[in-house]
């Protein structure tokens, strides 16, 4: 019911599914995921993502459907530290990140209490030239980091510090990343997600949460890296960006940062390896319009190319 492009012997970032006579349009193709999930489940561990091309998806209604095949339980991203929107359900826009800049490869949510297991994304429309959302297998990125990296990374844990303003300043306000004006629901949050946090005046607030850097996948037992150390702390900036933010306040104070879970400094060599680990393993397809793309949120890490023109991409996680 479904063609795979299986001709690499199981290698293929992403595996790239089209139609057939029977499943030819999104409905058709989200009652096949439901009722066959033994023809994509082994491929999805195995390849880590599935590109869905030519069914025809054109709106968030039928993507939210397709999304749910995979996984039911679809989540709110309210708690996220991406800039994002919501424009439908728990569908939201896949960054508001400016076009100019790259957003570096990471697994969704790896700073979260619950990190989801899956996310997928939605092409509406391609951009006119770059705007890539390239791809690195979590295998391969662990299998180039040193033992000894992933051996103190687990060991020590990853606590992930974030400075929200509460309505003007730098980075995200708390209104924004938890969807509420209501303070008392935020802090019921924290309370309930196992952050430390503060309120500092100006209405700013500071939260930390400690989470693991290496997991073992819950299929297969693998050990991964899916921390994102690299991506929060200040040596992952641009040079310039982060220079220039440093003429404007203490690197304590920025929007983000990371330390080990026992609040020793990270060591900027390593979270280097770690960066080249990434973009040797780092592979892009181009976006077609109608693209629907799942991933396994903790085999497959993803980033974002700059672009021009119109990029419409939108994401769910489960």
């Amino acid at each position: 019911m479904i063609r795979w492009n299986e001709t690499d012997g199981g290698e293929a970032l992403p595996l790239v599914a089209t139609p057939d006579a029977v499943v030819t349009g999104p409905d058709g193709l989200a009652r096949w995921a439901l009722e066959n999930p033994g023809d994509w489940k082994p491929r999805l561990l195995r390849h880590g993502a599935l590109l869905f091309r030519g069914f025809g998806f054109d709106g968030f209604t039928p993507f939210e459907a397709f999304a749910r095949a995979f996984s039911a339980d679809l989540v709110s991203y309210a708690g996220g530290a991406s800039n994002r929107k919501k424009v439908h359900g728990n569908v939201y826009t896949s960054t508001e990140a400016s076009p100019r800049l790259s957003i570096s490869q990471h697994h969704e949510g790896a700073y979260l209490p619950t990190m989801p297991s899956m996310i997928s994304f939605f092409c509406a429309q391609p951009a006119m030239t770059g705007g890539c959302t390239p791809l690195a297998s979590a295998r391969k990125v662990t299998a180039r980091i040193p033992r000894e990296h992933l051996d103190e990374f687990e060991r020590r844990r990853i606590t992930y510090v974030n400075r929200l303003h509460g309505g003007l300043g730098a980075g995200r306000s708390w209104q924004s990343q938890f969807e509420t004006q209501d303070q008392a629901e935020v802090v019921k949050a924290l309370v309930e997600g196992g952050y430390r946090f503060e309120w500092l005046p100006g209405n700013a607030l500071v939260t930390r949460l400690t989470c693991d850097g290496v997991r073992r996948h819950p299929a297969t037992g693998e050990r991964l890296w899916i921390g994102q150390a690299d991506h929060w702390h200040p040596s992952g900036l641009a040079p310039a960006i982060r220079a220039q933010m440093g003429l404007r306040m203490p690197e304590s104070e920025f929007p983000f940062n990371a330390f080990f879970g026992d609040g020793g400094a990270l060591d900027e060599s390593g979270l280097t390896l770690i960066r080249e680990a990434i973009r040797a393993e780092t592979v892009r397809f181009n976006w077609e319009k109608g693209d629907v793309l799942v991933c396994d949120n903790l085999l497959v890490s993803h980033g974002r190319d700059p672009f021009e023109g119109e990029r419409k991409v939108y994401v769910a996680l489960g």
